[in-house]
C-alpha cells in the first residue's frame, strides 16, 4: 500500500528550485526595520464547514505550511522520520521541515485523505528528500507496527517518531457523547500514540527523538471538548512518564500543546458560522498557521537544540499566558 519515491537529483533540483521560487514570491511577507515579517490569515475566515475527517486542499483560506522564512541548516541531516496524521495541519507543516532540514519522512493518514498526502509528498520532495506515504488508521494496533516496519524498511532505520494524528467532536453536554465518540476519541488521540511508540521503540536508539502533539485543552479544559480534552492531558501525562522511562536510553520524549490551529480538524467539527471566528480570542486575534507549530518540532527533534531537553509541554497559544 506504499507510495515511495526516490527521484533522480536532476529532479529533485528542479522541484527545489520550484518550491523556493513559490517560496519568495509568496504574498504576505512585509519588510520591516528587523526584516521581514510573515503575515498570516486573519479573522473573520470565511463560514464553512467539511464532513470529517476533512480535506485541507478544500479549505478557505488554505493553511500556509511552506514557511517561507525558515532557512534549514542540516539539523536533522540523514534522519528518519515517522509522522502520524502527516498528510495535513501540523503534520504537513512538520514534514516539510523535517525533510528541509535533511530528514526522509514518512506519514500515515487516513485513506480518504490521499489527496492531501500526495501535495505533502510532493512538498517533502520539493525539499530534496524522500516520502513514504502510508495509508491506514492508528486505532489499530497491526496497522501501527506495519506503518513502522514499512518506515524501517525503506529507510534503513527510524529516528524520530512524531505522534499527531488527532479526531474531535464538540458536544454541548456530557449526555451527548456517545460511548462509540468517547472511544474513537481515546482510540485516536491516545491508544494511537501508544501503539505507534510501542511499535517504534524497538527502532530507536541514543540520540532519537518521540514527539507529541497535546493541547491547550490538555491543561484548561473545555467544556465542549470533555473526551478530547481528556485525552490531550493523558498525552502530557504520557509525554512525562515516557521521558522519564526513556531518560537512561537517551531517548527524549517532549509535547507541544497548540491552541487554535488552522487546520481541517476545527472546521470539520465546527458550525460553518463559528469556523468564521475561530481563533478570534486569542491575544493575536487569528489562529495560528501550522507553519508556527513547525519549528517547535524541529527544536523538540534535534539534538543540537534540545539534548538536554526531556518531558516538557511547550504552549503555543498566540499571547495567551495563563495555561496550566
Amino acid at each position: 500500500m506504499a507510495n515511495t519515491t526516490k527521484g533522480k537529483a536532476a529532479k529533485k533540483s528542479s522541484k527545489k528550485s520550484t518550491v523556493k521560487s513559490r517560496q519568495s514570491a509568496k504574498a504576505g511577507t512585509k519588510q520591516t526595520a528587523r526584516g521581514k515579517l510573515q503575515e498570516q490569515p486573519k479573522n473573520p475566515f470565511p463560514a464553512q464547514h467539511q464532513r470529517k475527517p476533512g480535506i485541507e486542499s478544500k479549505l478557505t483560506p488554505r493553511p500556509e505550511y511552506e514557511a517561507p522564512l525558515y532557512r534549514g541548516s542540516s539539523k536533522l541531516n540523514n534522519k528518519a522520520a515517522l509522522i502520524t496524521g502527516g498528510d495535513s495541519g501540523i503534520g504537513r507543516a512538520v514534514a516539510v521541515l523535517f525533510a528541509r532540514e535533511g530528514a526522509d519522512v514518512a506519514i500515515v493518514y487516513l485513506p480518504v485523505e490521499q489527496s492531501d498526502a500526495e501535495e505533502t509528498q510532493r512538498a517533502i520532495e520539493a525539499e530534496g528528500r524522500r516520502a513514504l506515504l502510508i495509508p491506514g488508521d492508528v486505532t489499530e494496533s497491526s496497522f501501527c507496527r506495519k506503518a513502522v516496519e514499512q518506515t524501517v524498511k525503506e529507510f534503513g532505520k527510524l529516528d524520530i517518531l512524531v505522534n499527531n494524528a488527532a479526531f474531535q467532536q464538540h458536544q454541548e453536554s456530557l449526555l451527548d457523547i456517545s460511548e462509540e465518540q468517547w472511544d474513537r476519541t481515546f482510540k485516536t488521540n491516545i491508544y494511537g500514540y501508544f501503539y505507534m511508540t510501542r511499535a517504534a521503540l524497538p527502532h530507536l536508539k541514543a540520540g532519537s527523538a518521540i514527539v507529541n502533539t497535546g493541547s491547550i485543552t490538555g491543561l484548561d479544559g473545555n467544556k465542549e471538548l470533555l473526551d478530547y480534552a481528556s485525552t490531550k492531558g493523558a498525552i502530557h501525562a504520557f509525554t512525562k512518564s515516557l521521558a522519564q522511562n526513556l531518560v537512561e536510553q537517551e531517548i527524549r520524549v517532549n509535547c507541544v500543546a497548540p491552541g487554535p490551529v488552522w487546520t481541517p480538524l476545527n472546521p470539520s467539527d465546527k458550525p460553518a458560522k463559528d469556523v468564521a471566528k475561530f481563533g478570534a480570542d486569542t491575544p493575536m486575534k487569528r489562529p495560528a498557521q501550522p507553519e508556527e507549530m513547525a519549528p517547535a518540532f524541529v527544536f523538540f527533534a534535534s539534538e543540537a537544540d534540545s539534548s538536554y531537553v526531556t518531558g516538557e509541554v511547550l504552549t503555543l497559544l498566540g499571547g495567551e499566558t495563563t495555561a496550566g
